[in-house]
């Protein structure tokens, strides 16, 4: 999972590094691809199944554009001054598993949009902070909810953090609101992927006609941002990162 995480973290920066005004979400996807395979992993997203229609997901990379708030198919969407571009990616490397994603400016944003990306990442650190061996999944719901309710963002709550390891999506949930959440306690040695997702809206969502798009219900934009992590005794390894 650490060379998986590794592999994740260096495609990312890839990503991050091509993304400019001008450019379609689907020759970064192609970029994401070429560098994955250099690398030598595998792609975790391509092919998994909808649970909302079945319909198998058809790219390696979720690249979400603005009010697109997540699992976005990379398309002939062309990136413009002002948006905000989600990478949410999942890598698989000698059977195992990491997921992780984040959201960046392109050119100028508002003071609104900067104060969205800065909350959420700040709700991410904030509960990586607190995670360690005994912690209750409620705790870190707790901590998240508070920051993004503080920020006066909207929270979605129909997606959540979970475990993953030898499979993308496993027990347990991590939702980012405490009534949703409960009283798992995470152990050592556990991976887990928290992800906070905010809008500047309300954070109700809408499924898009594609079956897989996401998009925020009031059209504000949305930001997420995510690590996979392994429990220590006294915090967390953070595995999707350089």
């Amino acid at each position: 999972m650490r060379h998986a995480g590794r592999i994740l973290a260096s495609v990312l920066e890839v990503l991050v590094k091509n993304t400019k005004a001008g450019v379609k979400s689907k020759d970064l996807s192609a970029l994401a691809h070429q560098e994955l395979k250099q690398l030598g992993g595998k792609p975790a997203f391509l092919g998994v199944k909808s649970h909302d229609n079945g319909i198998p997901f058809p790219d390696i990379v979720c690249i979400s554009i603005s009010e697109e708030v997540q699992h976005s198919i990379p398309s002939e969407r062309i990136i413009k001054n002002g948006d905000i571009v989600n990478f949410d990616f999942g890598v698989e490397y000698q059977g195992m598993i990491t997921d992780a994603g984040l959201t960046i400016p392109v050119g100028q944003v508002s003071s609104e949009v900067q104060h969205l990306l800065n909350q959420t990442k700040k709700a991410l650190d904030m509960a990586l902070k607190i995670v360690k061996a005994g912690v209750k999944i409620r705790d870190i719901s707790k901590t998240i909810e508070a920051i993004l309710s503080e920020a006066k963002l909207g929270i979605v709550r129909e997606l959540v953090g979970h475990g993953v390891g030898h499979h993308l999506h496993e027990e347990p949930e991590i939702p980012n609101f405490t009534a949703g959440s409960n009283d798992y306690v995470l152990q050592e040695n556990q991976t887990v992927a928290i992800e906070p997702i905010a809008t500047l809206g309300s954070g109700r969502i809408r499924l898009a006609d594609d079956g897989w798009t996401l998009l925020s219900a009031d059209n504000t934009y949305a930001a997420h941002f995510e690590h996979t992590i392994r429990v220590t005794k006294s915090g967390c390894e953070i595995l999707t990162q350089l």
